[in-house]
Parts: C-alpha cells; structure tokens; sequence
C-alpha cells in the first residue's frame, strides 16, 4: 500500500541547516503534487511548500520564504526540504503529504496521503 517516509529531523541551532526527505512507494511518485506541511506543539497543522508533479513549479508560505526551499527527484521517489537559517520558531513536526493533481494545494484537507511526520527542533 502507499507509504510516505519522512527522514532528516533532528536538532540544529538556530541559523543551521537541515534538509528533509520523504520517499513515496506504493504508487507512481510522478502522478502526485508534493507537499510539507508542519504542526507546532499547540498550533494548526500550516502549509509551509508545494511542488508540481515534474517539479517545474514551488510554492513556499510567507514564513519561510527565503528560507527553505522544496525540490524533488522524480527518479528517486523523493521530495526534500532544504531548510536553511533555521529558528526557534520552526520547531515543529514536519510531514509530508502528497495530492494526485499537476500543483498540489495548500490546505490539508485535499491532501491524499500523509507521512507519519519528523520532528525538527531548533534552540536558541
């Protein structure tokens, strides 16, 4: 059955760099929009970026414009975040979450599958 795998998380200090993956298997990588989205402790699950299916288009939220940047290879099943000057305030649960259309969304609601998630924590 379909399975997303998130890897990666961890503890950096805040102005480190991390970088995400989660690799797809059960399904063809290629048919779905790729997504992270993360969850603070307390907080709504936000949208943080989006990738179209062959990868020719990304979206990234506000917050982490600048910042972070979302990229995928199709040949290896697997979508990254590369996460760089990274502060106190991205400590979340990162997951990753696939949509069968060509652009994806940024609400959770339309995603069709989701990883079990990995924690990122940041300290100051």
């Amino acid at each position: 059955q379909v399975q997303l795998v998130e890897s990666g998380g961890g503890l950096v200090q805040a102005g480190g760099s991390l970088r995400l993956s989660c690799a797809l298997s059960g399904r063809t990588f290629s048919s779905y929009a790729m997504h992270w989205f993360r969850q603070a402790p307390g907080k709504e699950r936000e949208f943080v970026a989006r990738i179209s299916r062959s990868g020719g288009a990304t979206w990234h939220a506000d917050s982490v414009k600048g910042r972070f940047t979302i990229s995928r290879e199709n040949a290896k099943n697997t979508v990254y975040l590369q996460m760089n000057s990274l502060e106190p305030e991205d400590t979340a649960v990162y997951y990753c979450a696939a949509n069968m259309s060509a652009f994806g969304s940024r609400q959770p609601d339309d995603m069709d599958f989701w990883g079990k998630g990995t924690l990122v924590t940041v300290s100051s």
